[in-house]
C-alpha cells in the first residue's frame, strides 16, 4: 500500500488550488487540431471537448478526434464540477444526427465517442437524438466503433430502451462522485439510479458497460474502493479515474491533488476486484484515448 500524501499548497486554508507539476498540458495547435476545428465549426456542431474545457483537448484534436456534444449546449441541470452552460434549452436539432455522423466521416474517426447535455424537459431526455445519430454513424461510417456516454434520463426505461435498441459498442453513463457527495457534485442526479442505469444495460447484453469516476471532492479512499465494489458487482467492462479541475471559480474548489502513484494505485484496486479495463490518471476523461481498450 502507498503511503497518500497529497500534493498541498498554502491557498484554500491549506488545501490544494495551485496545479500540481503533473497536470502541464499543451497547447491546442497543428493541422490536426486545425482539421478538427474546421469540420466541427462547419457542421455547427458542439463538442464536450470545448464547452467543458477538456484539458485534453489539444491531443486530441491534434489527433483528429473529437467527443462531439448533442442535444445543444444548454443543459437542464447545474452540476457543481461541470462548465456546460445551464439554463432553459430552445427547441430541438432534428438534424443534428445527420451532421455529427458527416463529422465522424468527414475526419476519419475509427472510434466515435457521443455525449450530451441533459435535456430533463424532453419525454424522452433527447434518447431519441442519440438513437439516431448512432444510426447515421452506421451508415456513414461501418467500420466505426460508437461509444456513448448519456445521462440517466431520470431513470425512464422507455427512454433507455430507444439507446439501446440502436446498439452502440459501448454505452456509458458517469457516476461522477462518491455516494455521500452526490448533493454537492451533480445535485440533479442520484448515485443509486445511475448504478441502476449501468446494471439494467448489462443486462440487455451486446454492448461494454462504461462509466467513470472524477476524484478531488474530498472523498475518502474507502470510498472510493466501495464505489469500485458497486461498478464491479454489477460487471462494468471499463471504468475511468480522474482527477476534478475547478474549471472556474463559481464552480466546487478542488479539494485535493491526487499523485500519479495514487492513481496507479487505484487502478490495480480496480483490477484486483475484476474490472477488465481501467484507465487512471489526473487527466484521464471518459473519452480521452477510448480507443485504448480496444487496441
Amino acid at each position: 500500500m502507498i503511503e497518500r500524501k497529497p500534493f498541498e499548497s498554502p491557498a484554500f486554508g491549506g488545501l490544494p488550488q495551485r496545479k500540481p507539476p503533473w497536470l502541464k498540458v499543451r497547447l491546442p495547435s497543428g493541422e490536426g487540431y486545425a482539421a478538427t476545428l474546421r469540420v466541427a465549426r462547419g457542421r455547427k456542431l458542439h463538442t464536450v471537448c470545448e464547452e467543458a474545457r477538456c484539458p485534453n483537448i489539444g491531443e486530441c484534436w491534434g489527433r483528429k478526434t473529437a467527443t462531439f456534444m448533442i442535444l445543444g449546449d444548454v443543459c437542464t441541470r447545474s452540476c457543481g464540477f461541470c462548465a456546460v452552460k445551464s439554463g432553459r434549452p430552445s427547441g430541438l436539432d432534428l438534424d443534428e444526427p445527420r451532421r455529427t455522423a458527416e463529422a465522424v466521416r468527414d475526419l476519419g474517426i475509427r472510434h466515435a465517442v457521443i455525449t450530451s447535455v441533459n435535456r430533463d424537459e424532453l419525454p424522452d431526455g433527447g434518447a431519441g437524438i442519440f438513437a439516431e445519430t448512432v444510426r447515421r454513424i452506421r451508415e456513414l461510417s461501418p467500420g466505426t466503433r460508437v461509444e456513448i456516454l448519456v445521462p440517466d434520463f431520470l431513470g425512464k426505461r422507455e427512454a433507455l430502451a430507444k439507446v439501446w435498441g440502436a446498439r452502440p459498442d459501448i454505452f456509458g453513463h458517469n457516476v461522477e462522485c462518491v455516494a455521500r457527495l452526490q448533493r454537492a457534485v451533480r445535485s440533479a442526479a442520484n448515485y443509486t439510479r445511475s448504478l441502476t442505469v449501468l446494471e439494467e444495460t448489462k443486462k440487455v447484453g451486446g454492448m461494454l458497460v462504461k462509466t467513470g469516476l472524477q476524484v478531488g471532492h474530498g472523498e475518502a479512499w474507502e470510498e472510493i474502493l466501495a464505489l469500485m465494489d458497486d461498478v464491479a458487482r454489477i460487471g462494468v467492462d471499463i471504468f475511468t479515474i480522474g482527477q476534478y479541475l475547478q474549471p472556474t471559480r463559481e464552480h466546487l474548489p478542488v479539494r485535493r491533488w491526487y499523485t500519479p502513484e495514487e492513481f496507479a494505485a487505484l487502478r490495480q484496486e480496480a483490477l484486483k476486484r475484476g474490472i477488465p479495463h481501467c484507465m487512471s490518471g489526473a487527466l484521464v476523461r471518459s473519452s480521452y484515448r477510448a480507443e485504448q481498450p480496444f487496441e
